[in-house]
């Protein structure tokens, strides 16, 4: 069985980086019958696309507005699918990863040990990682692997693949940024994931993501929680409803053994407490019940949509060449998307 593999790469602003990151890249690999190139320009106010057509790029696609990381990520995901990736790489436009890692990467998923594999820096050997940095890395993966329980030493890396099956099942909904999220899913989904040791070249500009450590904590923290209500609402309400619950429940009864004595004049606000507390237990238990609810009703309606991706590549094949705005460039095999019509079209009937 042939398969393809696509290397999509997330732009924002690139124009400078882009020709060395994809002179870099491989254009053929043991056990894929084609390697193809994939540059999603998020709205870009340089050359991006100019640059990725000239510079061997097989697909461009442009975002009318700049939309974030997360959402671009998403639509590459999608645009590789709709053109029959069997295997999704991510990387990064300012050539953070060695593309020499990829046949590693793509090994665990070529030879079915995996599903999504993420490529792990060498954080403690990279210099120009602030102590702080590589503390918070540290701590931040160590909070995804146990909120997914997963076994992934380096979740912010963004060198990674994916399988066309794990593909088709991930949903970001943050804006900020998808490599906790898609991690965080992985586990929930039980899809199999690994982590393989990848190398990196030096640093060419600051991160555009991480501005500060308190900034990307804060949001961080934020994806977390907002992924745990997603995935695991009855556990998140359910427990410190049933604990506040509790201690109303004991400060009501401890109320009324001092009234029963006589000494109750003076234990109104225990009273008071265990009214709230009790209210307020109740509350968030019946919340963790109806996000439950929701929740696996969401779980459904991604069955669906997954075998919508699923079911029948030359429908998509067909949707691709009717919505795409085709220019011409200097490799016959290159396409440029002006517009959000196949995305939307894509969305709308998943």
């Amino acid at each position: 069985m042939t398969m393809r593999l696509f290397i999509q790469i997330p732009c924002f602003n690139e124009a400078e980086m882009l020709p060395v990151t994809l002179a870099d890249l491989p254009r053929s690999l043991p056990g894929f019958s084609s390697v193809e190139i994939l540059v999603i320009d998020d709205g870009s106010s340089d050359d991006t696309a100019t640059v990725a057509r000239a510079h061997g790029a097989h697909y461009v696609v442009s975002n009318r507005q700049h939309l974030g990381l997360a959402q671009t990520f998403m639509r590459g995901l999608e645009e590789c699918l709709r053109r029959g990736a069997d295997v999704i790489v991510n990387t990064d436009a300012d050539n953070q990863y060695q593309a020499a890692d990829i046949p590693a990467l793509v090994a665990p998923i070529r030879l079915g040990r995996a599903d999504i594999v993420i490529g792990a820096r060498p954080i403690a050997d990279t210099a120009h990682f602030s102590l702080t940095k590589k503390f918070l890395q540290r701590l931040g993966s160590r909070m995804v692997a146990y909120i997914s329980n997963t076994d992934i030493p380096d979740a912010p890396s963004g060198f990674r693949a994916f399988s066309r099956r794990a593909a088709a099942q991930m949903n970001v909904f943050t804006e900020y940024t998808y490599t906790l999220e898609t991690i965080i899913q992985a586990g929930q989904k039980r899809i199999p994931i690994v982590s393989v040791p990848i190398r990196t070249n030096p640093p060419t500009r600051p991160s555009r993501l991480v501005r500060s450590n308190f900034s990307y904590v804060r949001r961080s923290l934020l994806t977390m929680l907002r992924i745990g209500v997603i995935y695991r609402p009855l556990r998140l309400f359910a427990w410190p409803g049933m604990i506040a619950f509790i201690i109303g429940v004991i400060l009501g009864l401890r109320f009324t053994a001092h009234w029963w004595l006589g000494h109750g004049q003076g234990m109104v606000q225990s009273l008071i407490a265990a009214a709230l507390l009790i209210a307020l237990g109740a509350s968030m238990m019946l919340m963790g019940v109806l996000s439950d609810l929701v929740a696996t009703n969401r779980k459904l309606l991604e069955k669906i949509n997954l075998q919508l991706k699923l079911s029948d590549r030359s429908l998509a094949m067909a949707d691709l060449t009717a919505g795409l705005t085709a220019e011409s460039a200097t490799d016959s095999k290159t396409e440029s998307v002006t517009d959000q019509t196949v995305t939307d079209s894509w969305r709308s009937r998943a």
